[in-house]
C-alpha cells in the first residue's frame, strides 16, 4: 500500500478544520453534480449512490445534495464539469496522478503547475507516470470493534481483489468495475464503507526520507487544498514517524 494511503487515513483521523471542511464539501458537491449526468436516481446509478454515501458520511446537509443532483440532471442551472487527470512528478522523483473536476481546463492546469513548481515538482506528459499505476476501487471501513480475519474473508467473499488494514482502518481494493457491488455486499455482512472512491494505485513505490518527505506531503497537500483537484494518488513510501509528524 502505498505511503499516500496511510497519509490519507492519518488526515481523516486528525479531522478538518472548517477550511478544509469547506473544500470537501465542495469536491464532493462536485463529484455528486457529474455523477448525476448518467442519472438521478441512486438506485440505478451506483456512481452516484457512492457519491452520496461518501457526501453523507461527512455529515453534508440533505439540501446541498439534493441540490447538486439537480444542477446534474439540469433541473437547477449549474456549472459544467469534466473528469481530467494530470500526471506528474514530485521531490524524491516520485509519481503523482492528480484527479480533477473542472469547468475551466486552462485555469486547473495553470493552478496545477503553479503549485507543482513551487514546491519541488512538475508537470508531466500523457503516459509519463500513468504505467506506474493500476487503476482500482478503493473502499475504506474502520476497523474498531471488527474481527480483521473475519472482516478479510467477507471481503474477499464479496469479490475484492485484496485486503489490508493501514492503522485503524481496512483498505479493501477492487476491480473498477466491481466497486460498487463489493460496497453493497460488504454493508449486509456489517461492514459499513466510510469511504469509497477509485483511485490509482501503484505498482511500485518510492522511498523518500528528510527534507524530501517533508516536501512532497507539503505538495500533496496544497494540490488538494485546489477547489479543482478531487485527490492526488502517489507512488511513495516513508517511515511512519515522518508522516505523523507532517
Amino acid at each position: 500500500m502505498s505511503g499516500h494511503s496511510k497519509w490519507k487515513t492519518i488526515k481523516n483521523a486528525k479531522g478538518a478544520t472548517d477550511k478544509k471542511r469547506g473544500i470537501l464539501f465542495t469536491k464532493l458537491i462536485r463529484e455528486i453534480t457529474v455523477s448525476a449526468k448518467a442519472g438521478g436516481d441512486p438506485d440505478g446509478n451506483p456512481r452516484l449512490r457512492t457519491a452520496i454515501e461518501n457526501a453523507r458520511a461527512q455529515s453534508m446537509p440533505k439540501e446541498n445534495i439534493e441540490r447538486a443532483i439537480l444542477k446534474g440532471t439540469g433541473e437547477l442551472e449549474g456549472a459544467e464539469y469534466v473528469d481530467v487527470v494530470y500526471e506528474a512528478y514530485g521531490p524524491g522523483g516520485v509519481a503523482l496522478m492528480i484527479q480533477a473536476l473542472t469547468d475551466n481546463a486552462t485555469r486547473t492546469v495553470a493552478e496545477v503547475r503553479a503549485k507543482l513548481s513551487r514546491n519541488g515538482g512538475n508537470l508531466g506528459t500523457s503516459n509519463s507516470v500513468a504505467f506506474m499505476f493500476d487503476r482500482k476501487g478503493q473502499i475504506f471501513v474502520a476497523a474498531a470493534g471488527l474481527d480483521e480475519d473475519a472482516s478479510m474473508e467477507k471481503a474477499l467473499e464479496a469479490g475484492a481483489e485484496d485486503f489490508l488494514r493501514e492503522d485503524e482502518t481496512f483498505v479493501i481494493t477492487t476491480a473498477p468495475a466491481d466497486l460498487h457491488a463489493v460496497k453493497l455486499a460488504l454493508s449486509k455482512t456489517g461492514l459499513n464503507a466510510s469511504q469509497a472512491e477509485l483511485a490509482w494505485i501503484p505498482k511500485s513505490n518510492v522511498a523518500v526520507a528528510g527534507e524530501n518527505a517533508a516536501s512532497l506531503l507539503k505538495l500533496i497537500e496544497s494540490l488538494e487544498d485546489l477547489d479543482d483537484v478531487q485527490k492526488v494518488d502517489a507512488n511513495f513510501e516513508m517511515d511512519e514517524s515522518e508522516m505523523t509528524s507532517a
